[in-house]
C-alpha cells in the first residue's frame, strides 16, 4: 500500500516540484502515473524509493513511514520495491544472468537459491535461453525484459516503472505493459508513469495525473 498525506517537495534552489499531494493505492492494485514533461512523475517515485526526501507531509509505503525511516534502514526497506527504468541501467560487462543476480549478490542469497530465482524471474521474461549472453547482444525489448527481471527477482511486493516503453515500437511497447499487468495479476503492487495514453485505455487501469507538481486526478481510467 502507498499512501501520501500532504506531500511536498522542495528543492534547496527553492523549485517546488511536488505540491501537497494526498492519495492513496491499496496493496495488490496497479495505477498509471501521467503528466507533462516536468510535471513531478520522477520526483513522486524517488520519495517512494526514497532516493529524495519530502519537505512536507507523510509518505507510508508497505506499512512504514517513510518520514520517520532511519537511513541505516533505507538499504533494507529498497529490498522490497522493484525499479524499472527506461534506459535500462544494464551492466554491459557482466552476463544476463549475473545483471539479473545483482539484487540477490548485494542481499547476500546463497548461490543455489540465486541460481534458481534468476533463472525463475527470466523464464517470466521469456528470457530464460539467454541467461550468458551479454547485454550488447539484444534488442531494447530484450534488454528492457532484463531490466524487469532484475527488478523482480527479489520477490517485492512493489513495482515502479519510469517510461518503462518510451523507447520501444508499439508491438513491444505493449508486451512490456502486458508483462506488468501479469506481475499485478499475482499480487504485485504496480505504478507506472508513463506518456502513453493508449496503454491506460487498453489496460483500463487508475490514473495519477500531476500537472505542474499537483495531482488533478487520482480516480477513473481515462483516455
Amino acid at each position: 500500500m502507498i499512501r501520501f498525506s500532504q506531500v511536498s517537495k522542495r528543492y534547496p534552489n527553492g523549485y517546488e516540484a511536488l505540491k501537497r499531494i494526498s492519495f492513496t493505492l491499496e496493496r495488490e492494485k496497479m495505477a498509471f502515473l501521467v503528466g507533462h514533461s516536468g510535471a513531478g512523475k520522477s520526483t513522486l517515485l524517488k520519495l517512494i524509493t526514497l532516493v529524495e526526501r519530502s519537505t512536507h507531509g507523510q509518505i507510508v509505503v508497505n506499512s512504514k513511514n517513510l518520514v520517520k525511516l532511519p537511513r541505516r534502514q533505507i538499504p533494507y526497506f529498497r529490498r522490497e520495491v522493484g525499479v524499472i527504468f527506461q534506459d535500462h541501467k544494464l551492466l554491459h560487462d557482466r552476463t544476463i544472468f549475473d545483471n539479473v543476480a545483482l539484487p540477490l549478490v548485494v542481499s547476500g542469497v546463497g548461490h543455489r537459491e540465486t541460481g534458481r530465482r534468476v533463472r525463475a524471474a527470466l523464464d517470466k521474461v521469456g528470457l530464460l535461453g539467454k541467461e550468458r549472453l551479454f547485454p550488447v547482444t539484444l534488442s531494447g525489448g530484450e534488454q528492457q525484459r532484463v531490466g524487469i527481471a532484475r527488478a523482480v527477482v527479489n520477490r517485492p511486493p512493489l513495482l515502479l516503472a519510469d517510461e518503462p516503453t518510451g523507447n520501444l515500437d508499439a508491438q513491444l511497447s505493449d508486451e512490456i505493459m502486458d508483462l506488468f499487468y501479469q506481475f499485478n495479476q499475482y499480487g504485485v503492487t504496480v505504478i507506472i508513469a508513463t506518456h502513453e495514453r493508449r496503454h491506460i485505455q487498453r489496460l483500463n487501469k487508475p490514473v495519477l495525473e500531476l500537472k505542474d507538481g499537483r495531482l488533478v486526478s487520482d480516480g477513473a481510467p481515462h483516455g
